[in-house]
């Protein structure tokens, strides 16, 4: 159940019923479905977003069917109502964005004039790191023998997020004809609709050939071709997935529950502390913009200082130019 203190947190999912929205609202839904292609999470919150706003105006007396009628006024009182409720700035942010797309889009078909968001900025954000966990706790979450077919899924689903750092709706959406295990490559959908090829680790192949071999005990649903099936047969969706990563976090005794995202923050951020560049780890996560490949350079300062005391001419300890170091007791 959605939080009452918190409105933005409602979501509709495949199954979920959808808000009423205007006219207008749903014809913008749908051409970013149809025309730009935006994933199902993206468009579950754009949704609840526009009923939001909606349901402020209605409750304003202005009319959602008549988006000419909206004034930046409204728009002030929307995000003071936001405040008061204490949604997060980030998702401020992001219904700002919706509603910026939104206006865009009724001023180029002559619906608005101009819009009531022209001149407001979002607001500051947080810098909060992507939570993480760290290389041991990660080989304990995924040391577990495949005892049986469920675990032989879960554990082919954690693989690939740690393994490849996929965004679990990138792993769900796999379909059999995705996934090569002979050249250990995996053809995923990102955001956008946009493509790209994921490689596998040897354990994650391993993983998924033994799950693929089990995969007929799920009773797939006719046609069914997605990987990773429920126990009903059909795809297995973001809430069965958070419990599995929750299920293999407490037989791993972590200290803290696992979001299936956190270990695509650590895929990311293992890589660049192996020393992978910034532009291989965006192509690995299908980043459009190197700045959110950036986020994940929040190294320890431990792991920075062993770096830099190997590297740096000046730190003291590193081997200088025509002289290596000598060994110890040498």
């Amino acid at each position: 159940m959605p939080s009452a203190k918190n409105p933005s947190n409602r979501r509709t999912g495949e199954t979920g019923a959808k808000e009423d929205l205007s006219r207008h609202a749903q014809a913008f839904l749908d051409h970013l479905l149809v025309e730009k292609g935006y994933s199902p999470a993206t468009l579950a919150a754009y949704r609840g977003d526009l009923a939001q706003f909606e349901a402020f105006l209605a409750r304003k007396g202005t009319k959602p069917e008549n988006p000419a009628a909206t004034a930046k006024s409204h728009v002030l009182g929307f995000l003071a109502e936001l405040h008061r409720l204490g949604v997060k700035k980030s998702s401020v942010c992001r219904k700002l964005s919706c509603l910026r797309a939104y206006y865009a889009r009724l001023i180029r078909q002559g619906q608005a004039a101009s819009s009531p968001l022209a001149g407001l900025r979002n607001p500051k954000t947080e810098n909060r790191h992507p939570a993480t966990i760290n290389v041991d706790q990660a080989f304990h979450l995924l040391a577990p023998d495949a005892a049986d077919p469920e675990s032989a899924r879960d554990l082919a689903l954690a693989e690939l997020l740690y393994g490849s750092g996929l965004r679990v709706s990138e792993a769900l959406g796999l379909n059999e004809e995705d996934v090569s295990l002979s050249s250990a490559m995996a053809k995923v959908t990102g955001k956008g609709g946009k493509s790209r090829y994921a490689p596998l680790t040897n354990v994650c192949v391993d993983r998924l050939r033994l799950y693929l071999q089990h995969r007929r005990t799920f009773s797939p649903a006719p046609g069914e071709r997605a990987i990773f099936l429920g126990a009903r047969g059909a795809r297995l969706n973001r809430r069965q997935a958070a419990r599995i990563l929750d299920q293999l976090a407490a037989k791993a005794a972590l200290p803290q529950a696992i979001h299936p995202h956190a270990l695509r923050h650590s895929f990311a951020t293992h890589m660049l502390e192996s020393g992978a560049d910034l532009r291989t780890v965006q192509e690995l996560l299908g980043h459009a913009n190197l700045s959110t490949t950036q986020r994940y350079t929040h190294l320890d300062l431990a792991h920075v200082t062993r770096v830099y005391d190997a590297a740096h001419p000046r730190s003291g300890t590193a081997a200088k130019p025509g002289k290596p170091k000598t060994p110890a007791g040498k």
